[in-house]
């Protein structure tokens, strides 16, 4: 058995908005990564990067342009490398309700517990990058 992640929030800004910056590097890099790439594509390889240590790899495993996109990881950190996380959209009325998920960690442990508050953090900063614009420094994101 697995430990999961979840966040559900709402971000005020259409599906569509909130797709392209979960699947697309030039939005990914604004509040994610330090430097990524791949295409919204069933089976697109991504490249994570976020230094020279952390420069990981994940493909594509579910997708449906603007509703819902998932990653498997495929090399990372030993802990990361067994999961798979992403986004679930659903639109009302130009508001975007988010249902992240990263499920599959193998143990219940320090690092499983500081990436979910690390996603939080991270997730709420996507929010901001969509409804107001701001764009973290990649050294001041968690």
């Amino acid at each position: 058995m697995g430990y999961n992640i979840y966040h559900n929030f709402v971000i005020n800004v259409p599906a569509k908005a909130v797709f392209d910056a979960v699947s697309l590097p030039d939005h990914l890099d604004n509040w994610w990564t330090l430097k990524s790439s791949g295409i919204p594509v069933l089976g697109a390889k991504y490249n994570l990067n976020f230094t020279d240590n952390y420069n990981w790899f994940c493909k594509i495993s579910q997708l449906e342009i603007n509703s819902s996109i998932f990653f498997k990881m495929t090399k990372s950190d030993t802990d990361w490398d067994s999961t798979t996380f992403g986004f679930d959209l659903e639109e009302k009325h130009g508001q975007t309700y988010v249902r992240f998920s990263h499920i599959n960690w193998p143990k219940d442990n320090d690092h499983f517990k500081y990436s979910s508050f690390c996603w939080a953090m991270l997730l709420n900063g996507l929010k901001n990058y969509l409804e107001k614009g701001e764009i973290v420094p990649f050294q001041n994101r968690n």
